[in-house]
């Protein structure tokens, strides 16, 4: 079999990365990297071409995610042409929804990711990489008011910390009545409010 090229290298490399961030929001990073990689259409020896080590990909996979949130973001304000307020009531009608609970995969990796990461050693970039993406997405929420007087992160933590807790929870208590009960009160206390 022949070698592959730098462009298909390159390719598989972000098909891998695409795959973990996935499978590492919808059942933690402890995947295999044999599960991993079949799940991404590769073979169990091409994963140590690609990566010095399970954890590089821990590293790469959750500043992948919250590159894409990111860009969701600042696509929501674009739409939104720069309307905070809009774009965040966007962000909290989807990110309290029975699809986001029901979806992990596609879902926030501040939730998902929380328990994997806080497990892990201290010096890891994927702490750091999940600490700035928290921060970020924290600014992204902070009210308008906040932001313009210089609250920044502040302004928007507790507006996260209602909207990841209530995930977390309502995918913990999903089968019973309580886990749309907690979407609906989240929903209700940062938008009757703001």
């Amino acid at each position: 079999m022949g070698r592959v090229s730098q462009a298909q290298a390159e390719e598989n490399r972000m098909r891998v990365v695409d795959t973990a961030s996935r499978l590492f929001r919808e059942q933690g990073t402890h995947v295999s990297v044999a599960d991993l990689m079949k799940a991404a259409g590769l073979t169990h020896g091409a994963f140590y071409k690609q990566f010095a080590s399970k954890e590089a990909l821990v590293d790469e996979a959750t500043a992948h995610v919250f590159d894409e949130i990111a860009r969701r973001n600042a696509a929501g304000l674009e739409r939104h042409d720069g309307q905070r307020d809009a774009a965040q009531r966007v962000l909290i009608d989807a990110y309290l929804s029975v699809e986001h609970r029901d979806n992990a995969a596609d879902g926030c990796p501040v939730a998902a990711l929380a328990t994997d990461i806080a497990r892990g050693p201290e010096g890891r970039e994927a702490r750091r990489t999940y600490a700035e993406g928290v921060a970020d997405f924290a600014a992204f929420l902070a009210p308008a008011e906040a932001v313009g007087g210089g609250e920044g992160v502040g302004g928007g933590l507790a507006r996260l910390c209602t909207l990841v807790g209530a995930l977390v929870l309502s995918r913990a208590t999903q089968g019973s009545p309580l886990s749309e009960e907690i979407l609906a009160a989240a929903h209700a206390a940062l938008t009757e409010a703001g």
